[in-house]
């Protein structure tokens, strides 16, 4: 059976020493300057600085990269840092381009996410566990407000990138080949690094 084209960014899975996903995260904030349509399920970096109160540090889509941090990713916004859902929208999914909103982000550096691997290019083996490969920011649906973000088979190399690949998603219903999805850590992270934002 093939493999379901159903791109969803990063999804939160579990953590390094195996435990499930707590559902915990930090609040940012995105600035009307920022002008990017964010989904959930995008990979962020800091945009460095903070709201105006100081206590919630801005974020920004992140970059693909080798050496292009990742923050985390992106699983709810609110108009405020206290409800991560529009009460005067509860339609909107999504964050619009150019919109002030706070977001909630999974930023701890060892929680292990699920990405689809892009169409594009030959299909990971199972040869790439272990390497690492960089992001793919694909459009993502304003309907559903998922993220397009993927997996790219063709940056997969043994040095240094975004993500590192840890194994093909357990579920009966994916295999080796095109639209896999596999279980990946940020290999990047802003956490991880000594540098400032």
């Amino acid at each position: 059976m093939a493999n379901v084209d159903k791109p969803k960014g990063l999804v939160p899975v579990q953590y390094m020493n195996g435990t499930t996903w707590s559902g915990k995260f930090n609040v940012y904030y995105l600035p009307a300057t920022d002008d990017n349509d964010i989904f959930v399920g995008d990979p962020l970096a800091h945009g460095g600085g903070a709201d105006t109160s100081g206590k919630f540090p801005t974020a920004t889509i992140a970059t693909v990269g080798t050496g292009n941090l990742i923050l985390g990713v992106a699983i709810g916004f609110g108009p405020t840092p206290y409800i991560m859902a529009d009460l005067d929208n509860l339609n909107r999914r999504y964050r619009p381009a150019s919109t002030a909103m706070y977001v909630a982000v999974v930023d701890d550096p060892n929680v292990i996410f699920e990405i689809q691997e892009v169409s594009a290019g030959t299909a990971l083996t199972a040869a790439a566990v272990g390497n690492n490969a960089p992001v793919v920011i694909g459009t993502g649906n304003t309907t559903t407000g998922i993220s397009g973000a993927e997996i790219n088979n063709a940056g997969e190399v043994a040095t240094t990138e975004q993500l590192r690949i840890l194994r093909l998603a357990p579920h009966e219903d994916n295999a080796l080949g095109e639209h896999a999805k596999w279980w990946v850590l940020i290999n990047e992270h802003q956490y991880k690094s000594t540098a400032g934002a």
